[in-house]
């Protein structure tokens, strides 16, 4: 466990939020990777295919495509279909545009 002099020398801002209790807590209903290298590009999830997607009724489709070829197991598929039905398309995250993996990979291999 770190002690509070040392976070407040390498964090003072979050020092101070602490201290004065002005911190939020933030849930977090999960997460991906990104940079994990090419993998995204080589083989996109399903998530990758929602992410295209620009409405709820699209991300649908691509849920119940996936689980009717066998890529994703029906309880994966009744996940995704919840959490589209509770939160909507953009839940998965920020829409991919076109030239996304041009844009993401291109720039990692210059170190950006």
């Amino acid at each position: 466990m770190i002690d509070f002099d040392k976070l407040r020398k390498h964090f003072p801002h979050l020092a101070d939020e602490i201290e004065k209790g002005k911190s939020k807590v933030y849930k977090i209903g999960g997460f991906r990777r990104e940079g994990e290298g090419f993998e995204e590009l080589r083989n996109p999830d399903v998530i990758s295919f929602i992410r295209r997607c620009d409405t709820d009724e699209q991300a649908l489709e691509i849920i119940n495509f996936m689980e009717k070829r066998g890529e994703i197991t029906p309880e994966y598929a009744s996940q995704l279909r919840s959490q589209l039905r509770e939160k909507g398309v953009r839940s998965f995250g920020p829409k991919k545009e076109p030239g996304y993996y041009f844009h993401r990979y291109y720039h990692q291999e210059e170190g950006e």
